[in-house]
């Protein structure tokens, strides 16, 4: 038995619109990422575009920053 078979409808799949990028916390991250690091460097390898990425959310993971969504759910849906 699948572990979807046996907890029914414990997930819900929600498709956020083309122009919505913005909802989708991994879309900013990686925009972020792009943005501020990825632009302009000139990697000789995939090794080497691994090791900086790493670095780079090692660099990330130092100082933490908490996202509080400040809505809840039952404000969203209409």
């Amino acid at each position: 038995m699948t572990a979807l078979t046996k907890y029914p409808n414990r997930f819900e799949f929600v498709f956020t619109p083309k122009h919505g990028s913005w909802l989708n916390l991994i879309e900013m991250f990686f925009s972020k990422m792009s943005r501020s690091f990825l632009r302009g460097i000139r990697a000789k390898s995939k090794d080497e575009l691994r090791e900086r990425i790493l670095k780079y959310l090692d660099e990330v993971n130092l100082d933490p920053v908490i996202f509080r969504w400040k809505y809840k759910l039952e404000d969203i849906i209409i």
